[in-house]
């Protein structure tokens, strides 16, 4: 069994690269959303490595990045959409 990775309270600046991933994932930078959130390891950083990986069409990875974040039933989710609510998210917890 893949172990899963533990949601972690971070902070802030943690949370500010999370949204900065995001902001160019929407402006349609997915490499450097990538470069981004590849550094961490929390379900927040995985869920949105899995919308990246399905943005780029690679929909083996982005499963498995949705199984870590815990977030499965997401898969067939609008990316664009998926995003925002991430980013409502994460911009809550500043």
């Amino acid at each position: 069994m893949t172990n899963v990775v533990t949601k972690c309270e971070f902070p802030v600046t943690v949370n500010r690269e999370f949204l900065k991933a995001i902001d160019l994932a929407l402006a349609g930078k997915w490499d450097s959303a990538h470069q981004i959130v590849q550094q961490y390891e929390d379900t927040t950083a995985a869920w949105i490595h899995a919308v990246l990986h399905k943005i780029e069409g690679d929909h083996d990875n982005s499963r498995y990045w949705y199984r870590r974040a815990g977030q499965l039933k997401r898969v067939s989710d609008e990316p664009k959409a998926e995003l925002a609510e991430i980013r409502k998210e994460v911009a809550g917890r500043e």
